[in-house]
């Protein structure tokens, strides 16, 4: 809708008056990848054709998160690079709905209730027709569009969108990445796939040993890239080539949650406190414990010849910035 602020809303005690009447979408929209920019456009023309803002309802933590704790599928994104990306495909309005014990036990009629009429006052609601809520996950496209029909809302079924075949989803892109294949996890994201955050402190380890890293703490139980990967790092104008590692250092044994550890190649500035995009061009090796700290550094050694490779191969110069 032009002309609407752009608004993000963390939980449906923060909703005011002024927010009723919408178009609104619900989903985990893990990595924002084209099957989401789909129905994302779909949002934004049904919002068009109302004259309302479009709404995307999401949850943190995913509920996924909230039944299996570690066990979850790895994220893709982190709720900031989420936000960030659906606000860039056009979305006017975000309620982010923390998912606990309280929305876990309403019912899909009080969760109509609640959320889409009182806090929401929807128009319309594009759903998959496979789209499941409520306590005990009761709720359904059907029990929406009969409730829909008498309480003066549309229900729409979203589009699906398919690469070479099959349905293009977050669990295809985890398997990609995974796999390794960055051309298939590309193609169906849309764009490389990268990881965003701030480089913190680490325990400097790499600048004893002479391969000074910049650190980012990933935040979550598991990502869905482990191992040694040629990266370009992007940092406001400047594109840096790379060798990272994504695990736990299990040679070193002193992390419980995976971290991003970048080394760049031929860079002796300091990014600290700076945030930074990773992008994951090739896999090297899985990550491994090591005997000593000597044969660690010498592996090292032979990523950072692997990863200079890799860019003369593909006519990167690895000291640019």
């Amino acid at each position: 809708m032009t002309g609407t602020k752009i608004q993000f809303i963390r939980g449906l005690h923060n909703l005011r008056p002024e927010y009723k009447g919408c178009v609104a979408t619900i989903g985990s929209f893990d990595g924002v990848h084209k099957g989401h920019r789909a129905i994302l456009r779909q949002l934004k023309d049904k919002a068009a054709q109302y004259g309302l803002p479009s709404v995307a309802i999401i949850f943190e933590p995913q509920p996924q998160e909230f039944f299996s704790g570690e066990q979850a599928p790895a994220r893709l994104m982190r709720l900031r690079e989420k936000i960030e990306a659906l606000l860039e495909a056009g979305v006017d309005r975000i309620l982010c709905l923390q998912f606990n014990r309280l929305l876990r036990s309403l019912s899909a009629q009080q969760f109509i209730d609640q959320v889409l009429l009182q806090g929401l006052g929807i128009r319309c609601l594009v759903v998959g027709d496979d789209f499941c809520f409520g306590h005990d996950r009761s709720g359904n496209y059907r029990l929406l569009q009969d409730v829909g029909s008498v309480k003066g809302f549309e229900v729409i079924d979203t589009e699906t969108l398919e690469y070479n075949g099959e349905r293009i989803s977050s669990t295809r892109v985890r398997e990609a990445l995974d796999q390794g294949d960055f051309q298939l996890a590309s193609d169906l994201l849309g764009h490389p796939y990268r990881i965003s955050g701030r480089v913190v402190y680490g325990q400097r380890l790499g600048r004893q040993l002479g391969i000074p890293t910049a650190n980012v703490q990933l935040n979550r139980y598991r990502a869905p890239l482990s191992g040694v990967y040629v990266v370009e790092v992007f940092s406001g104008p400047d594109c840096m080539p790379g060798v990272a590692n994504v695990g736990v250092r299990p040679t070193v044994g002193d992390l419980v949650k995976p971290v991003l550890e970048i080394h760049l190649l031929d860079f002796d500035g300091s990014l600290y406190g700076r945030r930074i995009e990773v992008e994951f061009k090739y896999k090297v090796r899985d990550e491994r414990k090591f005997d000593s700290l000597d044969k660690m550094v010498e592996e090292i050694h032979n990523d950072i010849a692997v990863a200079r490779q890799y860019f003369a191969d593909h006519s990167i110069d690895a000291g640019k910035t």
